[in-house]
């Protein structure tokens, strides 16, 4: 089966079953915080979120509002979350209807819609959050607790996967990007360019540094200190 054909998990899961301790994705906040998570710890964090979206009854034909993703692209909480969703079967839903699931940053959704859903601390070591925004579950907490493996039912390569209120892609979309299979270095301008750049990562078997700062010599710093090619 060529990649192309593959769930972007089940290529997550063979290479780490190959070269699990290798980085594969790194985070740089806007006060210099840095976290690097290896192939393997990505796809453990993957596992133990499909594993949470089942206990939430999210599966095939769900739509689950990625918040987190949209309002913070860059962040390594909000990577892991597509690939999650994905393969739980679900979709990643950004358009105004209403959710079965909704997943934000701190602070909670923009606006309240009684959807059940999780914060994201967006924490450098995934701390808890020690305050929740009213109905929301802590997802550090949850997805801690759950198992180390899963049993994806990944959605299919032609099916909707990402919404949004003007379009709709399919995974089969997500994978024109070229493969990328060195090192590189981001900015998403937004949430579907960071999930393609992700994506093509993923895909090429390389690894990605993301940076909060829209700064260009911090970038150039860190792409120096990374040895990472810089992302037009």
């Amino acid at each position: 089966m060529t990649h192309a054909a593959q769930s972007l998990g089940q290529i997550l899961r063979s290479r780490a079953s190959r070269s699990g301790g290798d980085p594969l994705l790194t985070w740089y906040g806007e006060a210099g915080a840095r976290t690097e998570l290896s192939v393997s710890s990505v796809e453990n964090w993957v596992a133990k979120t499909v594993n949470l979206l089942e206990e939430a009854d999210v599966g095939l034909g769900s739509r689950v509002r990625l918040e987190v993703t949209r309002d913070h692209p860059e962040h390594w909480m909000s990577l892991i979350w597509p690939l999650a969703v994905w393969e739980a079967g679900a979709v990643v839903d950004l358009s105004d209807a209403t959710p079965d699931l909704v997943v934000t940053g701190p602070d909670g959704p923009r606006t309240a819609t009684g959807t059940p859903g999780y914060a994201c601390s967006l924490d450098a070591w995934a701390r808890p959050l020690a305050t929740l925004p009213s109905g929301m579950s802590d997802y550090t907490s949850e997805a801690l607790a759950q198992p180390d493996a899963a049993l994806p039912q990944p959605l299919p390569f032609d099916a909707p996967a990402w919404l949004t209120d003007d379009a709709a892609f399919t995974l089969a979309d997500l994978s024109t990007a070229s493969p990328i299979g060195t090192r590189v270095l981001a900015h998403p301008p937004d949430a579907w360019q960071a999930v393609s750049t992700w994506a093509a990562v993923v895909r090429g078997g390389g690894s990605l540094v993301m940076v909060a700062s829209d700064d260009p010599a911090a970038a150039g710093r860190i792409a120096a200190s990374e040895r990472a090619d810089v992302l037009p």
